[in-house]
Protein backbone atom coordinates (compact mmCIF):
# COMPACT_ATOMS: atom_id res chain seq x y z
CA UNK A 1 0.00 0.00 0.00
CA UNK A 2 3.00 2.21 0.81
CA UNK A 3 4.14 2.02 -3.01
CA UNK A 4 0.83 3.02 -4.42
CA UNK A 5 0.80 5.74 -1.72
CA UNK A 6 4.15 7.04 -2.98
CA UNK A 7 3.19 6.58 -6.21
CA UNK A 8 -0.07 8.11 -6.27
CA UNK A 9 1.79 11.59 -4.22
CA UNK A 10 4.38 11.81 -6.86
CA UNK A 11 2.03 12.21 -9.80
CA UNK A 12 0.05 14.43 -8.11
CA UNK A 13 2.87 17.01 -8.43
CA UNK A 14 3.33 15.66 -12.03
CA UNK A 15 1.93 18.86 -13.30
CA UNK A 16 2.71 21.19 -10.49
CA UNK A 17 0.82 24.08 -11.98
CA UNK A 18 -2.42 22.46 -12.58
CA UNK A 19 -2.39 20.79 -9.11
CA UNK A 20 -2.24 24.22 -7.45
CA UNK A 21 -4.91 25.29 -9.38
CA UNK A 22 -7.11 22.87 -8.12
CA UNK A 23 -6.47 22.45 -5.01
CA UNK A 24 -7.18 26.57 -4.65
CA UNK A 25 -10.27 26.07 -6.07
CA UNK A 26 -10.76 23.21 -3.41
CA UNK A 27 -9.56 24.85 -0.59
CA UNK A 28 -11.15 28.53 -1.36
CA UNK A 29 -14.75 26.96 -1.70
CA UNK A 30 -13.90 25.17 1.31
CA UNK A 31 -12.85 28.34 2.98
CA UNK A 32 -16.08 30.43 1.91
CA UNK A 33 -18.19 27.63 3.71
CA UNK A 34 -16.61 27.42 6.62
CA UNK A 35 -16.67 31.68 6.68
CA UNK A 36 -20.35 31.67 5.79
CA UNK A 37 -21.05 29.15 8.72
CA UNK A 38 -19.12 31.74 10.92
CA UNK A 39 -21.13 34.33 9.84
CA UNK A 40 -24.44 32.49 9.82
CA UNK A 41 -23.71 32.13 13.42
CA UNK A 42 -22.50 35.37 14.57
CA UNK A 43 -25.71 36.57 12.45
CA UNK A 44 -28.35 34.17 13.75
CA UNK A 45 -26.62 35.19 17.88
CA UNK A 46 -26.79 38.59 17.23
CA UNK A 47 -30.12 38.39 15.60
CA UNK A 48 -31.76 35.90 18.62
CA UNK A 49 -29.58 37.66 20.97
CA UNK A 50 -31.67 41.15 20.97
CA UNK A 51 -34.86 39.18 19.81
CA UNK A 52 -35.09 37.88 23.23
CA UNK A 53 -34.53 41.00 24.68
CA UNK A 54 -38.00 42.13 22.89
CA UNK A 55 -39.69 39.19 23.33
CA UNK A 56 -39.79 37.90 26.40
CA UNK A 57 -35.76 37.08 27.83
CA UNK A 58 -34.00 33.58 27.29
CA UNK A 59 -35.90 31.21 29.19
CA UNK A 60 -39.98 31.26 30.62
CA UNK A 61 -41.66 29.67 33.58
CA UNK A 62 -44.67 28.97 33.67
CA UNK A 63 -47.29 27.01 35.59
CA UNK A 64 -48.19 23.39 34.65
CA UNK A 65 -50.72 23.00 32.03
CA UNK A 66 -50.10 26.43 30.78
CA UNK A 67 -48.15 25.17 26.80
CA UNK A 68 -51.00 22.98 26.76
CA UNK A 69 -54.00 25.61 27.24
CA UNK A 70 -56.36 26.16 24.68
CA UNK A 71 -55.93 29.90 24.69
CA UNK A 72 -52.80 31.83 23.51
CA UNK A 73 -51.92 33.22 26.75
CA UNK A 74 -54.33 31.74 29.47
CA UNK A 75 -54.74 33.53 33.06
CA UNK A 76 -52.72 30.47 35.06
CA UNK A 77 -50.82 31.91 37.45
CA UNK A 78 -47.28 30.97 39.01
CA UNK A 79 -47.43 29.62 41.71
CA UNK A 80 -45.22 31.42 44.52
CA UNK A 81 -43.70 33.80 41.64
CA UNK A 82 -41.37 35.23 44.20
CA UNK A 83 -39.52 31.87 45.41
CA UNK A 84 -39.45 31.44 41.30
CA UNK A 85 -37.79 34.67 40.51
CA UNK A 86 -35.53 34.27 44.02
CA UNK A 87 -34.21 30.77 42.30
CA UNK A 88 -33.70 32.00 38.94
CA UNK A 89 -31.41 35.35 40.72
CA UNK A 90 -29.52 32.54 42.12
CA UNK A 91 -28.01 31.23 38.96
CA UNK A 92 -24.76 32.89 38.05
CA UNK A 93 -25.73 32.89 33.94
CA UNK A 94 -28.78 35.20 35.06
CA UNK A 95 -28.53 39.22 34.75
CA UNK A 96 -31.94 39.53 35.20
CA UNK A 97 -35.50 38.04 35.93
CA UNK A 98 -39.09 39.39 35.82
CA UNK A 99 -42.56 39.02 35.98
CA UNK A 100 -45.06 38.96 33.39
CA UNK A 101 -48.73 38.84 32.96
CA UNK A 102 -49.77 38.02 29.26
CA UNK A 103 -53.49 38.89 27.80
CA UNK A 104 -54.84 38.77 24.40
CA UNK A 105 -56.98 41.72 23.87
CA UNK A 106 -58.13 44.39 21.52
CA UNK A 107 -57.22 48.36 21.83
CA UNK A 108 -59.67 50.35 20.06
CA UNK A 109 -59.96 54.26 19.15
CA UNK A 110 -61.76 56.77 16.09
CA UNK A 111 -59.29 54.82 14.05
CA UNK A 112 -60.79 51.39 14.63
CA UNK A 113 -60.10 48.31 16.37
CA UNK A 114 -56.48 46.48 16.30
CA UNK A 115 -55.45 42.85 17.69
CA UNK A 116 -52.73 42.90 20.16
CA UNK A 117 -50.96 41.44 22.91
CA UNK A 118 -51.40 43.30 26.52
CA UNK A 119 -47.87 42.52 28.60
CA UNK A 120 -48.21 43.73 32.15
CA UNK A 121 -44.29 44.07 33.43
CA UNK A 122 -42.43 45.02 36.29
CA UNK A 123 -40.83 48.01 34.66
CA UNK A 124 -37.86 48.67 36.91
CA UNK A 125 -36.49 44.71 36.30
CA UNK A 126 -37.29 44.82 32.41
CA UNK A 127 -35.03 48.28 32.38
CA UNK A 128 -32.12 46.04 32.65
CA UNK A 129 -32.88 43.64 29.66
CA UNK A 130 -35.59 45.08 27.45
CA UNK A 131 -34.48 46.74 23.96
CA UNK A 132 -38.66 48.12 24.13
CA UNK A 133 -38.13 49.88 27.55
CA UNK A 134 -34.51 50.81 25.54
CA UNK A 135 -35.59 52.42 22.57
CA UNK A 136 -37.89 55.13 23.70
CA UNK A 137 -38.85 57.30 20.46
CA UNK A 138 -41.11 59.59 22.33
CA UNK A 139 -42.68 60.16 25.90
CA UNK A 140 -41.34 57.89 29.07
CA UNK A 141 -41.37 54.24 29.78
CA UNK A 142 -43.42 52.87 32.36
CA UNK A 143 -42.97 52.93 36.10
CA UNK A 144 -44.48 50.87 38.95
CA UNK A 145 -46.72 53.48 40.28
CA UNK A 146 -48.36 53.74 36.79
CA UNK A 147 -52.30 53.37 36.54
CA UNK A 148 -54.08 53.72 33.48
CA UNK A 149 -50.97 54.44 31.54
CA UNK A 150 -50.07 52.28 28.15
CA UNK A 151 -46.95 52.09 26.35
CA UNK A 152 -47.07 51.36 23.07
CA UNK A 153 -45.04 50.61 19.70
CA UNK A 154 -44.45 53.33 17.02
CA UNK A 155 -46.50 51.08 14.32
CA UNK A 156 -49.62 50.84 16.31
CA UNK A 157 -49.11 54.91 16.89
CA UNK A 158 -48.87 55.14 13.28
CA UNK A 159 -51.68 52.87 12.56
CA UNK A 160 -53.83 54.44 15.12
CA UNK A 161 -52.76 58.29 14.42
CA UNK A 162 -51.96 57.85 18.07
CA UNK A 163 -49.15 60.42 19.82
CA UNK A 164 -47.90 61.18 23.58
CA UNK A 165 -51.14 61.79 25.24
CA UNK A 166 -53.89 60.73 23.70
CA UNK A 167 -56.45 58.01 25.02
CA UNK A 168 -57.37 54.51 23.44
CA UNK A 169 -59.54 51.77 24.65
CA UNK A 170 -57.91 48.49 25.75
CA UNK A 171 -60.13 45.28 25.98
CA UNK A 172 -58.64 42.04 27.75
CA UNK A 173 -60.12 38.67 28.76
CA UNK A 174 -59.82 38.48 32.49
CA UNK A 175 -60.19 35.11 34.68
CA UNK A 176 -63.55 33.00 33.74
CA UNK A 177 -63.64 34.72 30.34
CA UNK A 178 -64.61 38.27 31.33
CA UNK A 179 -63.84 40.89 29.13
CA UNK A 180 -62.16 43.57 30.79
CA UNK A 181 -61.53 47.33 29.44
CA UNK A 182 -60.47 50.45 30.67
CA UNK A 183 -59.56 53.55 28.50
CA UNK A 184 -56.16 54.72 28.98
CA UNK A 185 -53.37 57.27 28.25
CA UNK A 186 -50.88 56.94 25.78
CA UNK A 187 -47.61 57.67 27.93
CA UNK A 188 -44.49 56.62 25.70
CA UNK A 189 -43.61 55.12 22.01
CA UNK A 190 -41.39 52.62 21.68
CA UNK A 191 -38.98 51.98 18.20
CA UNK A 192 -37.45 48.71 17.46
CA UNK A 193 -37.73 48.68 14.02
CA UNK A 194 -40.06 46.14 13.86
CA UNK A 195 -43.52 47.51 12.93
CA UNK A 196 -45.59 43.81 13.11
CA UNK A 197 -44.30 43.57 17.03
CA UNK A 198 -44.84 47.07 17.38
CA UNK A 199 -48.33 46.81 16.19
CA UNK A 200 -48.97 44.56 17.62
CA UNK A 201 -47.79 44.26 21.70
CA UNK A 202 -49.00 46.85 24.20
CA UNK A 203 -47.18 47.66 27.75
CA UNK A 204 -48.76 48.12 31.12
CA UNK A 205 -47.15 48.20 34.82
CA UNK A 206 -47.72 44.79 36.43
CA UNK A 207 -49.56 46.46 38.95
CA UNK A 208 -52.27 47.63 36.58
CA UNK A 209 -52.94 44.60 34.70
CA UNK A 210 -52.81 42.51 38.13
CA UNK A 211 -55.85 44.60 38.97
CA UNK A 212 -57.40 44.59 35.77
CA UNK A 213 -57.83 41.01 35.06
CA UNK A 214 -58.19 39.85 38.61
CA UNK A 215 -54.45 38.46 39.61
CA UNK A 216 -54.51 39.82 42.91
CA UNK A 217 -50.89 40.10 43.08
CA UNK A 218 -49.84 37.25 40.60
CA UNK A 219 -47.86 36.34 37.38
CA UNK A 220 -48.94 33.87 34.73
CA UNK A 221 -44.55 33.99 33.29
CA UNK A 222 -41.71 34.61 35.06
CA UNK A 223 -38.64 35.54 32.22
CA UNK A 224 -35.18 35.25 32.82
CA UNK A 225 -32.48 36.84 31.09
CA UNK A 226 -29.19 35.32 30.77
CA UNK A 227 -25.37 37.02 30.18
CA UNK A 228 -24.54 34.85 27.08
CA UNK A 229 -27.07 33.05 24.63
CA UNK A 230 -26.08 29.09 24.81
CA UNK A 231 -26.82 29.39 28.48
CA UNK A 232 -30.16 28.02 28.49
CA UNK A 233 -29.27 24.32 29.08
CA UNK A 234 -27.48 24.37 31.65
CA UNK A 235 -30.09 26.75 33.49
CA UNK A 236 -32.82 25.12 32.78
CA UNK A 237 -31.16 21.80 33.93
CA UNK A 238 -30.32 23.31 36.88
CA UNK A 239 -34.35 24.99 37.84
CA UNK A 240 -36.11 21.65 36.93
CA UNK A 241 -34.39 20.10 40.03
CA UNK A 242 -35.12 23.02 42.32
CA UNK A 243 -38.43 23.77 40.46
CA UNK A 244 -39.79 20.30 39.55
CA UNK A 245 -43.52 21.76 39.42
CA UNK A 246 -43.26 24.35 36.49
CA UNK A 247 -43.01 24.12 32.87
CA UNK A 248 -39.91 25.79 31.84
CA UNK A 249 -38.73 26.34 28.16
CA UNK A 250 -36.19 28.04 26.31
CA UNK A 251 -36.22 31.04 23.61
CA UNK A 252 -35.95 28.22 21.24
CA UNK A 253 -39.14 26.75 22.19
CA UNK A 254 -40.93 29.87 22.51
CA UNK A 255 -39.95 31.71 19.36
CA UNK A 256 -39.38 28.79 16.71
CA UNK A 257 -39.41 30.95 13.95
CA UNK A 258 -36.39 32.64 14.57
CA UNK A 259 -34.81 29.34 14.12
CA UNK A 260 -36.82 28.37 11.06
CA UNK A 261 -35.69 31.72 9.47
CA UNK A 262 -31.37 31.20 9.86
CA UNK A 263 -32.51 27.14 8.87
CA UNK A 264 -33.62 28.06 5.89
CA UNK A 265 -30.58 30.26 4.39
CA UNK A 266 -28.61 27.48 5.72
CA UNK A 267 -29.94 25.15 3.76
CA UNK A 268 -30.18 27.05 0.53
CA UNK A 269 -26.06 27.77 1.20
CA UNK A 270 -25.32 23.90 1.79
CA UNK A 271 -27.10 23.07 -1.54
CA UNK A 272 -24.47 26.02 -3.40
CA UNK A 273 -21.65 24.55 -1.95
CA UNK A 274 -22.04 20.96 -3.05
CA UNK A 275 -22.27 22.78 -6.78
CA UNK A 276 -19.60 24.59 -6.35
CA UNK A 277 -17.99 21.83 -5.23
CA UNK A 278 -19.29 19.93 -8.12
CA UNK A 279 -17.24 22.63 -10.39
CA UNK A 280 -14.28 21.79 -8.49
CA UNK A 281 -14.29 18.29 -8.80
CA UNK A 282 -14.56 18.55 -12.60
CA UNK A 283 -11.08 20.12 -12.20
CA UNK A 284 -9.94 17.15 -10.91
CA UNK A 285 -12.16 14.72 -13.24
CA UNK A 286 -10.52 16.69 -16.07
CA UNK A 287 -6.88 16.82 -14.73
CA UNK A 288 -6.85 13.31 -14.01
CA UNK A 289 -8.21 12.24 -17.77
CA UNK A 290 -6.00 14.38 -18.81
CA UNK A 291 -2.98 12.22 -16.64
CA UNK A 292 -4.67 9.07 -18.10
CA UNK A 293 -4.37 9.96 -21.29
CA UNK A 294 -0.58 11.12 -21.07
CA UNK A 295 0.48 8.40 -19.21
CA UNK A 296 -1.09 5.32 -21.11
CA UNK A 297 2.19 4.21 -22.17
CA UNK A 298 3.32 3.83 -18.20
CA UNK A 299 -0.02 2.49 -17.36
CA UNK A 300 0.74 -0.68 -20.29
CA UNK A 301 3.93 -0.66 -18.52
CA UNK A 302 2.38 -1.32 -14.88
CA UNK A 303 -0.39 -3.78 -16.15
CA UNK A 304 2.48 -5.67 -18.61
CA UNK A 305 4.20 -5.89 -14.73
CA UNK A 306 1.65 -7.53 -13.18
CA UNK A 307 -0.80 -4.89 -11.81
CA UNK A 308 -4.60 -5.82 -11.95
CA UNK A 309 -6.87 -3.37 -13.65
CA UNK A 310 -8.08 -2.40 -9.75
CA UNK A 311 -4.62 -2.01 -8.47
CA UNK A 312 -4.55 0.47 -11.51
CA UNK A 313 -7.33 2.04 -10.64
CA UNK A 314 -6.74 2.69 -6.94
CA UNK A 315 -4.16 4.45 -8.05
CA UNK A 316 -6.39 7.28 -9.38
CA UNK A 317 -8.56 7.21 -7.17
CA UNK A 318 -5.47 7.69 -4.45
CA UNK A 319 -4.99 10.74 -6.56
CA UNK A 320 -7.51 12.16 -6.33
CA UNK A 321 -8.49 11.75 -2.64
CA UNK A 322 -4.82 13.29 -2.09
CA UNK A 323 -6.00 16.41 -3.79
CA UNK A 324 -9.07 16.71 -2.43
CA UNK A 325 -7.35 16.15 0.98
CA UNK A 326 -4.41 18.78 0.64
CA UNK A 327 -7.37 21.01 -1.04
CA UNK A 328 -9.52 20.31 2.24
CA UNK A 329 -6.54 21.04 4.75
CA UNK A 330 -5.91 24.18 2.83
CA UNK A 331 -9.22 25.32 2.79
CA UNK A 332 -9.76 24.44 6.85
CA UNK A 333 -6.47 26.74 7.52
CA UNK A 334 -7.77 29.55 5.74
CA UNK A 335 -11.47 29.15 6.77
CA UNK A 336 -10.08 29.40 10.31
CA UNK A 337 -7.97 32.09 10.08
CA UNK A 338 -11.01 34.20 8.02
CA UNK A 339 -13.44 33.43 11.12
CA UNK A 340 -10.33 34.20 13.36
CA UNK A 341 -9.83 37.71 12.15
CA UNK A 342 -13.85 38.50 11.73
CA UNK A 343 -14.38 37.38 15.19
CA UNK A 344 -12.35 40.00 15.98
CA UNK A 345 -13.16 42.79 13.74
CA UNK A 346 -16.73 42.16 12.59
CA UNK A 347 -18.54 43.28 9.68
CA UNK A 348 -20.88 46.80 10.28
CA UNK A 349 -24.26 45.48 9.36
CA UNK A 350 -26.24 48.68 9.95
CA UNK A 351 -27.10 49.62 6.33
CA UNK A 352 -28.75 46.41 5.93
CA UNK A 353 -30.92 46.37 8.61
CA UNK A 354 -34.09 47.27 6.28
CA UNK A 355 -33.77 44.33 4.87
CA UNK A 356 -36.23 42.70 7.16
CA UNK A 357 -38.11 43.04 10.54
CA UNK A 358 -35.43 40.72 11.70
CA UNK A 359 -32.22 42.42 10.70
CA UNK A 360 -33.51 45.38 12.29
CA UNK A 361 -32.23 43.67 15.19
CA UNK A 362 -29.03 44.35 14.11
CA UNK A 363 -27.63 47.66 15.67
CA UNK A 364 -24.09 47.87 15.57
CA UNK A 365 -21.85 44.62 13.82
CA UNK A 366 -21.71 41.18 13.56
CA UNK A 367 -18.93 38.72 14.88
CA UNK A 368 -18.42 35.73 13.19
CA UNK A 369 -17.88 32.47 15.18
CA UNK A 370 -15.59 29.76 13.72
CA UNK A 371 -17.55 27.94 12.04
CA UNK A 372 -16.95 24.88 13.43
CA UNK A 373 -20.36 23.51 13.98
CA UNK A 374 -20.62 21.57 10.17
CA UNK A 375 -16.95 21.27 9.65
CA UNK A 376 -17.19 17.28 9.75
CA UNK A 377 -20.45 17.52 7.54
CA UNK A 378 -18.32 19.89 4.63
CA UNK A 379 -14.59 17.80 5.15
CA UNK A 380 -16.52 14.65 4.21
CA UNK A 381 -18.97 16.69 1.11
CA UNK A 382 -15.12 17.51 -0.23
CA UNK A 383 -13.44 14.38 0.11
CA UNK A 384 -16.45 12.60 -1.77
CA UNK A 385 -17.19 14.71 -4.68
CA UNK A 386 -13.16 13.93 -4.84
CA UNK A 387 -13.05 10.61 -5.07
CA UNK A 388 -16.08 10.19 -7.25
CA UNK A 389 -14.35 13.21 -9.39
CA UNK A 390 -11.57 10.57 -10.05
CA UNK A 391 -13.96 7.76 -10.84
CA UNK A 392 -14.04 7.91 -13.98
CA UNK A 393 -10.61 8.65 -14.53
CA UNK A 394 -9.74 5.43 -12.41
CA UNK A 395 -12.23 3.48 -14.92
CA UNK A 396 -10.62 4.61 -18.12
CA UNK A 397 -7.15 3.75 -16.84
CA UNK A 398 -8.25 0.15 -15.20
CA UNK A 399 -9.44 -1.01 -19.14
CA UNK A 400 -6.61 0.07 -20.85
CA UNK A 401 -5.39 -3.19 -23.13
CA UNK A 402 -1.70 -3.21 -21.72
CA UNK A 403 -0.45 -4.28 -25.54
CA UNK A 404 -2.45 -1.43 -27.12
CA UNK A 405 -0.97 0.71 -24.20
CA UNK A 406 2.75 0.23 -25.28
CA UNK A 407 1.84 1.11 -28.65
CA UNK A 408 0.07 4.18 -27.94
CA UNK A 409 2.42 7.37 -29.34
Amino acid sequence: MSLYLRLAWRNVWRHRRRTIIVIIAIGFTMAMMMMYDGLMEGFQQGIAKNAIKVMGGNIQIHAIGYEAAEEEFPLIPVPDDQAVIAAALQQRQTTAASRRINVTGMTTNREGAFPVNIVGVEPVQEMIFSLVAQNVSAGRYLTPEDQDSVFIGQGLADAMQLSIGDRITLVGTAKHSQDRSRTMTVIGIYDVGMPEIEKGTVYISLAEAQSLYGMNGQSTEVLISLQELGQEGDVIKTLKKSLPNYEIVSWETTYPELIDIVGTKNKVMDIFSVIILGIAGIGILNMLLMAVYERTREIGVLAALGLRPAQISSMFLLEGSMIGLVGLVAGVILGLALNFWLSKVGIDYSSYTDFSEYTALITDRIYSTMGLSKLIQRSVTVFIISILAAFIPAREAAQNEPAESLHYV
